[in-house]
């Protein structure tokens, strides 16, 4: 699995560990271990643009995702490899650690947490996954709040 991070926040934050979580979540996924991915963090006014060009939003937001080749994903064993066996290039998760801050004061867990989950929702995006339903909710938070267990209780080992 190759994963790139680039940290371009200004905000110190334990990469290793955004790594560790999001190939956690491709691994379980059953995603192609060839399968490439980059996430990238950015301050508050990179984020805005980004999410008011591409959104159409207004302000920062937390996470986006941007799937690059939503045909060739390998969901999982279940389901057909991509063409040729060739990896699949996931896309590109950036995350706002300022944004993720507020947000995990608000909730009343650590900035570090609040990203991991980002990140695991960022994966989830790139494999197909949305929230826009309340069934598809449901089963996104679901398999997100598992993904997020499941790698919490692998790091208390």
């Amino acid at each position: 699995m190759s994963i790139e991070i680039a940290n371009e926040s200004g905000v110190e934050v334990d990469t290793d560990a955004v790594l560790a979580v999001a190939r956690h979540a491709l691994d379980e996924m059953g995603v192609n271990p060839l399968a490439e991915l980059s996430v990238l963090l950015v301050d508050v006014g990179y984020m805005t643009e980004l999410n008011h060009r591409w959104m159409g939003g207004d302000g920062p937001t937390d996470v986006l995702a941007f799937p690059m080749d939503e045909g060739s994903v390998d969901h999982g064993p279940g389901e057909a490899a991509s063409a040729g066996g060739e990896p699949a290039l996931l896309g590109d998760i950036v995350l706002c650690p300022e944004v993720a801050a507020k947000q995990a004061a608000t909730a009343g867990h650590s900035a570090a947490d609040e990203l991991h989950l980002l990140t695991v929702h960022g994966v989830l995006h790139l494999l197909g996954y949305d929230h826009a339903e309340p069934e598809e909710e449901r089963e996104m938070f679901g398999l997100q709040a598992k993904l997020l267990a499941s790698w919490r209780s692998t790091r208390s080992r």
